[in-house]
């Protein structure tokens, strides 16, 4: 998952009973298939280059059960980590921030929500009966990503749908070195986490 093509495209399977997206890039060809583990005590998540599933890149695991500021571990198919995402938990709870870390689990980068009265404009009218079906359409929750020294990286962002099942990740600056695979790892992860949460 190296110099792909931006904007990318995250589209969620709707006909399976799993958390199951495809993420296309600009050209419309996928580059991955994210597949999450269903009743695992740890979660887990499957990186796949392809809706086919026969070539296994990376996985995405949870260093522990049910906790508010869990780690995510991304581990390359030679089982080497390159990197992990931080819930940081109370920090969340009003507008979600992560952060990224690289393969010497050193912060690299940041992600925080860019409007947290999206999220709940999106939930509280989610639970109106008839208009629920509405929200896919009407609220469109973002969140960006950038250094430590403030750089806007990339954007990913929740695109009008029905079931609220697209987003895009846009590319807002040149990447140094591991950050887009780290990027998109990370931002792969937090797409399971915040839908989890409304």
């Amino acid at each position: 998952m190296n110099s792909l093509k931006f904007p990318l495209d995250l589209t969620f399977k709707i006909s399976t009973f799993s958390n199951d997206f495809v993420a296309k890039d600009n050209n419309g060809n996928t580059v991955a298939y994210v597949r999450q583990k269903m009743l695992k005590l740890l979660e887990e998540v499957e990186v796949f280059s392809s809706e086919s599933r026969s070539e296994l890149n990376y996985t995405i695991r949870a260093d522990r059960w049910l906790d508010f500021s869990a780690s995510y571990s991304f581990t390359n198919r030679a089982g080497y980590e390159v990197g992990r995402i931080v819930r940081k938990g109370w920090a969340s709870i009003w507008k979600a921030h992560y952060e990224i870390l690289d393969e010497n689990r050193q912060q690299d980068l940041l992600v925080r929500e860019e409007n947290p009265w999206i999220k709940v404009l999106d939930s509280m009218l989610g639970e109106v009966p008839v208009l629920g079906i509405l929200t896919g359409y009407l609220f469109h929750p973002a969140y960006i990503v950038t250094r430590p020294n403030g750089t806007l990286v990339a954007r990913l962002k929740k695109e009008p749908s029905f079931f609220g099942r697209r987003f895009t990740i846009e590319k807002l600056s040149e990447f140094e070195k591991g950050e887009e695979e780290r990027i998109l790892l990370g931002l792969m992860m937090l797409i399971l986490l915040e839908k989890r949460r409304g």
